[in-house]
């Protein structure tokens, strides 16, 4: 960059010194020339290859500048990715995809441009106006004046333009990320926009959006238009300015003819530097309403962290131990109190209770994808916050409700947690999720594409894909979260049948609606509003006559029913 300013400057030098050495002009009762083609072609030997150097020079600078705001790109785009990857669940509970999407592209590719055109060129600009100014006041300073003059008009201008815009591009991007939200959503639930014939509803939705985003990016290029033609008059002024005061300097013997033609040519340089100086305002301006919102994002600290005296889980028999524990989402809204529970190892425990009492809430806090507000949860006497997370989630194996299956093939979704698995291990686990048959029947068997978010499976296969890839991992606790909810009774008894002998050396939480899963369970922990309510056995509960037992006579016992018929029917 620096030698681009130099041999930038050097031109208008070497030709103002050919015009006054090599022409000889004499200014008397006429003009008279008496050139000096010897000199003259030195001269221009020397302005060409100044200009040949200079075009290399401002190859490389635009070059590596392209390089480096390139590598910035890539560092904060990884940077980004790796932050969003140990934000806690209660940070992806409450953002939206498409605003995480525009900060991850729109805002990083702002901020990209920043670089190269922002600081960079304005950079160059900067040197560029500076050194051309100082050496016209080396020259002549009644001339340089003039000059200097037109710096600070510019510059001004140039500030208070950035600020105005900043306020604005904020906005825009902004707008931007929620018209990404709207698109996401809208993309994703195809499905449900289409069985409500909702079309027109999720068109007018998106039109707003883009109409607000319209008509304050139409705000930014109105500043544009006015920024362009102001620093083009300014600089035509100078240009006229210097031109007269250069004619008057010329009358008083105190400045060449070869001086003024070499201001001139300085200024017509630093023409297109400085009209380009509107651009860079607004590209400055972007920048900084993308870099607040970026850095907003990367500076969110995760409430759930390693312990910096953090270590790895020690090898145990899976017992689990809440000690009075509470939790709150947010302050003041809690969700869990005073809950304690005993799970030795090897035991069943089962949540029941009505939506919102807290069943999912419980085991979220074991692989702690929320932390406690008070008490401990214990994993074979180890506080669930002193070990590391990637071996505490390697301890736990959940299956959520809301299954989530990646675009790729059956295989890939199978061996995620453990990519490594022998396709020995990946069988077994398809055989005691009931799946294997399903796949072996499919052209492509393991390698079978399953489509974004498993799409080409029903709900059932898609549970059982869940259920063992969680078992591949060899967890010695497992979570289930009402994860037969989506097969049928038929497929929920084949699996209960091959999970009973994975589960017998292991921990395991099942949250479950259904009655064979509830009443094989050691413990039966009845949830409302938050709090365990009642616990014990399937009969022993029954017994008690209490609020189990009113879910057991409205939820459990037309499966009851339902089950004793079908046995019925099939020994008659």
């Amino acid at each position: 960059m620096i030698g681009a300013v130099i041999f930038t400057v050097s031109l208008p030098e070497l030709i103002g010194w050919a015009i006054n050495t090599g022409l000889n002009l004499r200014i008397e009762d006429g003009i008279e020339i008496e050139p000096s083609w010897g000199q003259i072609s030195l001269m221009c030997s020397m302005v060409m290859v100044t200009a040949i150097i200079r075009g290399l020079l401002a190859y490389l600078q635009i070059y590596l500048g392209e390089a480096l705001s390139q590598r910035v790109a890539y560092d904060l785009r990884n940077q980004l990715y790796d932050h969003l990857q140990h934000l806690s669940f209660g940070f992806h509970d409450k953002s939206e995809v498409g605003e995480i999407m525009q900060r991850a592209t729109q805002d990083i590719e702002g901020i990209r441009f920043f670089v190269t055109m922002g600081v960079a060129r304005f950079v160059f600009i900067a040197l560029l106006i500076v050194s051309a100014v100082a050496l016209i006041v080396v020259e002549n300073w009644r001339v340089g004046l003039v000059a200097i003059g037109f710096v600070p008009v510019v510059g001004i201008y140039a500030s208070v333009m950035s600020l105005r815009m900043r306020p604005i591009w904020l906005n825009i991007v902004q707008l931007q990320g929620r018209m990404g939200t709207v698109l996401q959503e809208n993309l994703v639930g195809q499905r449900v926009v289409k069985a409500f014939s909702r079309q027109r509803f999720e068109q007018e939705k998106f039109d707003d959006k883009v109409d607000e985003l319209f008509h304050e990016s139409y705000r930014t290029s109105k500043y544009m238009a006015v920024n362009e033609p102001v620093l083009q008059g300014a600089w035509l002024i100078a240009v006229a300015l210097i031109f007269w005061v250069g004619i008057k300097e010329i009358q008083a013997d105190r400045l060449l003819p070869g001086d003024l033609i070499k201001f001139q040519i300085y200024l017509v340089l630093l023409q297109v530097p400085v009209r380009s100086l509107g651009f860079v305002v607004n590209i400055v301006a972007r920048a900084f309403s993308s870099g607040r919102r970026l850095y907003a994002l990367l500076d969110r600290e995760s409430p759930v962290q390693n312990s910096p005296s953090a270590q790895m889980i020690q090898p145990g028999q899976g017992e689990v131990i809440f000690e009075d524990v509470n939790f709150e989402y947010d302050a003041g809204r809690r969700v869990l109190a005073d809950i304690s529970i005993h799970a030795k190892p090897g035991e069943t425990v089962a949540l029941l209770g009505p939506t919102g009492s807290g069943k999912t809430s419980i085991v979220n806090l074991l692989p702690r994808f929320y932390d406690a507000t008070d008490g401990r949860v214990l994993i074979d006497g180890e506080d669930v916050r002193d070990v590391t997370l990637n071996s505490l989630r390697q301890a736990v194996g959940l299956v959520q409700q809301d299954v989530f299956l990646f675009s790729a093939t059956i295989r890939e979704n199978l061996a995620y947690g453990k990519p490594d698995a022998t396709d020995e291990e990946i069988i077994a686990a398809a055989k005691a999720a009931r799946l294997h048959d399903y796949i072996d029947s499919q052209p492509d068997k393991y390698d079978t594409w399953v489509g974004e978010r498993g799409s080409t499976l029903s709900g059932g296969q898609r549970q059982r894909v869940a259920i063992a890839r969680t078992l591949l991992l060899d967890p010695r606790i497992l979570i289930f979260d009402d994860s037969t909810a989506a097969v049928d009774m038929r497929t929920e008894y084949l699996i209960q049948e091959a999970l009973r002998t994975l589960m017998a050396n292991r921990t395991t939480f099942l949250i479950a609606q259904r009655l064979r899963t509830v009443r094989e369970a050691d413990q039966i922990l009845v949830m409302r509003d938050g709090r365990i309510v009642e616990r014990g056995r399937h009969e022993e509960l029954l017994a008690a006559n209490g609020f189990y037992k009113e879910i057991y006579d409205l939820e459990l016992k037309d499966q009851e029913d339902a089950a004793v018929a079908q046995l019925e029917a099939g020994g008659e």
